[in-house]
């Protein structure tokens, strides 16, 4: 299991009847629903229940696992961003694994018809612009679609305390933002998977058999320290605090500092003025095989320090783009995917017409205004 450096697993402490206690964890309220059914599951490395995966606990308690289902980066982690992952059987369990990143997003009518019900357990990191909950409402469509039960087991969101950003439009949807959700929605999966269901976001017009298993001692106002890594690039909870404003710069010619120790807790170009800090990208198989500007030195700016002070703002931060943009200018600083990422064709527009930080923020907030009004309809905590 992948620990993040410096925190503790999902740190179970006996006789303390407040620690958190995901979903995944709560068998007694889930098991019941598995018993004597064909079962696929969602899941990948941060699948974990009182530190051992989820598949290998309800394996071994005889659960009927017809096949595993993995997202991007695959089942244990063995794949970079954006690589793809390809089908197999798992190492350990011998279970068939279908992978839902690259070409077939959505299961298929032939992939679940021996299947009853269908379990989700990944852990989010609460940006739209993350795929996990991309894949998720792929899965629930389907299940809608061919009337199989989903259950979301649910984990909370590290990033949950805070909704920011720019809504989605729909023309700009894509897998890396299916629906009009701010960058950060301030939602669980699980309260994710009911707003998609509610709003009638999916292609399938059969209503979704869907439940939530709840985390237990969990609210949104929880700092939530994950105890496994999400993803290859997001090694610790600075990271994870810095990916929603540090993203865009994917849609750029800005490197994060893929092929780097310290991917999305920096940011930096070649042609960046001297900053007194540098890095360089090297291929990281495994995490950054051909990263942007590899072996280049990169000016730049570390950002562990902000990390601390995002966390506790609960903002979007925005200084960075602003700062890149006015180094590197130009047409040459986008490429195609920062539309995707932002969902909207304005800020491009904004940057260009050197609009302030607080002139963006006020293009966003009558469509942020009307999503947090909704948001509460499919509060759980």
């Amino acid at each position: 299991m992948l620990l993040l450096a410096g925190m503790n697993s999902s740190c179970q402490r006996p006789g303390d009847k407040n620690y958190l206690i995901v979903g995944a964890e709560r068998f007694q309220e889930y098991l019941p629903y598995l018993t004597n059914k064909r079962v696929a599951i969602v899941a990948n490395p941060t699948s974990i229940a009182y530190n051992q995966h989820v598949v290998d606990t309800l394996y071994s308690l005889g659960v009927n696992f017809r096949v595993i289902f993995c997202p991007e980066h695959g089942f244990r982690g063995e794949a970079e961003a954006g690589a793809g992952v390809s089908d197999g059987k798992d190492v350990k369990t011998g279970i068939p694994i279908i992978s839902l990143y690259g070409k077939q997003k959505k299961p298929s009518a032939e992939m679940l018809q021996n299947i009853d019900v269908v379990l989700f357990d990944i852990q989010d990191v609460g940006a739209r612009f993350y795929t996990y909950i991309s894949t998720m409402s792929y899965v629930l469509d389907a299940c809608a679609e061919y009337n199989i039960p989903m259950i979301v087991l649910d984990r909370p969101n590290p990033n949950g305390y805070y909704v920011d950003g720019p809504v989605l439009k729909e023309k700009f949807s894509s897998f890396v933002g299916l629906h009009p959700v701010p960058v950060l929605h301030g939602l669980t999966v699980g309260e994710y998977a009911k707003m998609v269901a509610g709003e009638g976001w999916l292609e399938s017009k059969n209503t979704p058999d869907l439940k939530v298993i709840k985390c237990k001692n969990y609210n949104h106002e929880t700092r939530y320290s994950l105890p496994v890594k999400p993803s290859p690039n997001l090694p610790d909870m600075n990271s994870i605090y810095l990916y929603p404003s540090l993203c865009f710069f994917e849609g750029t010619t800005v490197s994060i500092g893929r092929g780097t120790t310290k991917p999305f807790s920096q940011y930096g170009h070649p042609d960046f003025e001297d900053t007194g800090y540098t890095f360089t990208p090297v291929s990281i198989p495994g995490a950054s095989k051909y990263p942007k500007h590899e072996n280049e030195v990169c000016n730049g700016y570390l950002l562990v320090e902000d990390a601390a002070r995002l966390k506790e703002e609960g903002k979007l931060e925005l200084s960075y783009l602003l700062n890149a943009y006015r180094q590197i200018g130009s047409d040459e600083f986008f490429n195609a995917f920062f539309e995707k990422l932002v969902g909207n064709d304005e800020l491009r527009e904004q940057l260009k017409q050197g609009l302030s930080e607080e002139e963006i923020r006020d293009s966003w907030k009558k469509d942020l205004d009307e999503y947090k009004r909704m948001r509460e309809k499919y509060l759980l905590y």
